[in-house]
């Protein structure tokens, strides 16, 4: 047998036990329970049809945000909009943003109604953070003691905080504010995401009724230009091949992810789990977080969105990216040897198989060409459900395998920006590796 038979045997038996062995991580199925308002409703795939709490627990939505004013008037109305029967408050914090991000947010609070909102700046991060787990640290402090002493605020008026800062709270109608000083929940999510009017109501009644310390929701990313077709739906489809939903889920698994921007997180798990203190220098920070609490005894769920959107466009290839590249080395823990095998295993499992088919056809050799034919078909046929889930095409499928090659270059590429000193950059920031941060 020669060495390319051999290679792309070796990449159909991957394909075969990826598919059977690595949680079913290809099927969307794994979906936030939802039932109808009477607990009525069909089956969940996972066994949940959450009732309604007889007491809707209090919650505080942390938004973290940094120039944010291209996408806030598409997401933050939403946030205002919800339709949660408790106790529940808006803190957007904003990080140092250049554009009037704070300006916006507070006009469009004037502007729709709804939740109450708090606007407040952190300053710049403490040594050893990075600037958005700095941002939710002070979001999360606002939540948890300041609305104690301040639970009634009719008027609207103009705060301090303890620093000296302004902070703007806007309440709609001037209605009497509840007591979030015991806070229940934390609803985190990023200035992008926009929510359904039933999305708070949904995550809540589902981490009440199944004892959830974390549910987090991928939200679903915009797909509308080229590169956002071939690339998006794939970023997802490869995040669930690392981190499979159903392992993730299981309660004694070791396996633990979330997506930063949806999490619903128990303030009891955090605190026990001393986040975000905890995980302060981390870059992927919703991995991070999921780990710790998981790893601090709590249950976390982690699925796939339906009521939950990102509105921010990456319209052309290079946004996309630099959205994978800032972070794809930091996956990698910025290991040579890690980055070695990362493009290995990418290439006999995504590249091989198209290059099998084409050395068969040019060579006249069937074995390869047919095991390259093989795994291919199985590449494709695993990203279907991705690309329903996503409205596409299904001509995306045979494609992967340029996919995969273009996030293998984006891996190289966080690399040796990485060793050039140009690490995780977003926003302004460039972050240094944990080991070396002050």
């Amino acid at each position: 047998m020669s060495a390319l038979m051999w290679i792309a045997a070796g990449s159909l038996a991957a394909w075969l036990w990826l598919l059977l062995g690595q949680g079913f991580f290809w099927r969307t199925d794994v979906t936030l329970p939802r039932t109808g308002p009477d607990g009525s409703g069909p089956p969940e795939p996972d066994g949940f049809g959450p009732p309604e709490p007889a007491i809707w627990p209090s919650v505080a939505v942390v938004v973290p945000a940094r120039d944010e004013s291209a996408v806030l008037p598409a997401s933050l109305p939403s946030l205002l909009a919800q339709d949660y029967p408790g106790p529940a408050e808006i803190f957007l914090i904003d990080d140092g943003s250049s554009d009037g991000t704070g300006k916006l947010a507070r006009e469009l609070a004037d502007e729709h109604g709804g939740l109450p909102l708090t606007v407040d700046s952190p300053g710049e991060p403490g040594p050893g953070w990075t600037g958005k787990l700095w941002a939710v640290r002070h979001g999360m402090a606002l939540a948890t003691t300041r609305l104690a002493a301040d639970r009634v605020d009719a008027d609207g008026a103009d705060r301090k905080d303890a620093d000296g800062r302004d902070a703007d709270r806007k309440d709609d109608g001037g209605a009497d504010r509840k007591d979030c000083g015991g806070v229940d929940y934390l609803l985190l999510t990023d200035a992008d995401i926009a929510h359904e009017p039933d999305s708070l109501r949904e995550l809540v009644r589902a981490a009440e009724a199944n004892g959830l310390d974390l549910v987090s929701q991928m939200a679903r990313l915009r797909v509308v230009t080229y590169w956002e077709r071939l690339i998006v739906p794939a970023f997802v489809y490869f995040f669930a091949q690392l981190y499979p939903f159903r392992w993730v889920n299981r309660s004694r698994g070791r396996t633990a992810a979330a997506a930063g921007g949806c999490v619903l997180l128990r303030r009891e798990a955090a605190e026990r789990a001393g986040v975000p203190e905890a995980i302060r220098q981390a870059v992927i920070d919703d991995v991070a977080l999921a780990r710790t609490v998981k790893r601090s005894g709590g249950r976390i769920w982690l699925g796939l969105a339906d009521r939950v959107d990102s509105v921010r466009p990456y319209p052309r290839l290079g946004e996309l990216w630099r959205m994978v590249s800032r972070s794809a080395y930091t996956q990698l823990r910025h290991n040579p040897l890690l980055l070695l095998l990362t493009v290995a295993g990418l290439a006999v499992v995504y590249l091989v198989p198209p290059a099998a088919v084409v050395a068969g056809v040019l060579t006249g050799r069937p074995a390869p060409l047919i095991m390259g034919a093989a795994a291919w078909a199985l590449m494709a046929g695993s990203y279907i459900p991705m690309l329903r889930y996503y409205r596409q095409t299904l001509w995306l499928a045979p494609l992967l395998p340029l996919t995969a090659l273009l996030y293998l270059l984006m891996t190289v590429d966080s690399a040796v920006r990485h060793h050039l000193g140009q690490g995780a950059a977003w926003k302004g920031r460039t972050y240094a590796r944990p080991s070396a941060a002050p």
